[in-house]
C-alpha cells in the first residue's frame, strides 16, 4: 500500500517508496541491492530530514557525510541513485528547486587495488571451456585464417 507523500514526509521514506514504485522489478537484483543500501544510508545519516528541508546545503551535507566513509566513485553512485528520486519530487512539486544541482562529489582516496590473477584450477577450467578446439599434441588442425596482406606502397 502506498503512503500519501507530501513535503513534510521524511526523505528516507519518500526514497523508500520511490524505489519500491519505480525500481522494483525493473532492475537487476544486484542493482536493487545497491538502491536498498542507499536507502539505509539515507536513513542512518539523515533520519529527520524532510522533503521540504532538502536544500542544496542539506543535500551537500548528506553527500559529505556519506563521503567520509566512502571512496569518491561510491559517493558518485550514491548521488546518482538519490538524484532520480529527488528530480521526481521536484517534478511533483514536493521540492521547490533541484538540490542536486552543482553538487560536489567528495570521497576518500581510493585504496590500492589488489592485482587479481587466475589460480591454476581457474586457468585450466578456462582453457578447457574455450570456444576453439585445442591445437595441442596434434589432436586437431589449426584453422587457417586469411588476412589481407599489408602493402607498403608510396
Amino acid at each position: 500500500m502506498l503512503k500519501d507523500m507530501n513535503s513534510e514526509t521524511p526523505f528516507y521514506e519518500y526514497y523508500r517508496q520511490w524505489v519500491d514504485v519505480y525500481k522494483k522489478g525493473a532492475i537487476r537484483e544486484a542493482t536493487m541491492s545497491k538502491y536498498l543500501m542507499t536507502q539505509k544510508w539515507v536513513e542512518k545519516l539523515a533520519p529527520e530530514l524532510k522533503l521540504c528541508e532538502l536544500s542544496r546545503t542539506a543535500y551537500q551535507q548528506l553527500l559529505n557525510d556519506y563521503a567520509k566513509e566512502h571512496e569518491r566513485q561510491t559517493t558518485l553512485d550514491f548521488h546518482h541513485q538519490l538524484k532520480g528520486a529527488i528530480i521526481d519530487a521536484v517534478d511533483e512539486g514536493m521540492i521547490g528547486r533541484d538540490p542536486t544541482r552543482k553538487a560536489i562529489i567528495k570521497g576518500k582516496t581510493p585504496r590500492t587495488k589488489k592485482i587479481k590473477y587466475l589460480n591454476q584450477f581457474e586457468l585450466h577450467t578456462l582453457i578447457a571451456h574455450r570456444p576453439y578446439p585445442s591445437v595441442r599434441h596434434g589432436t586437431t588442425k589449426a584453422r587457417a585464417v586469411s588476412c589481407p596482406q599489408k602493402t607498403n606502397r608510396l
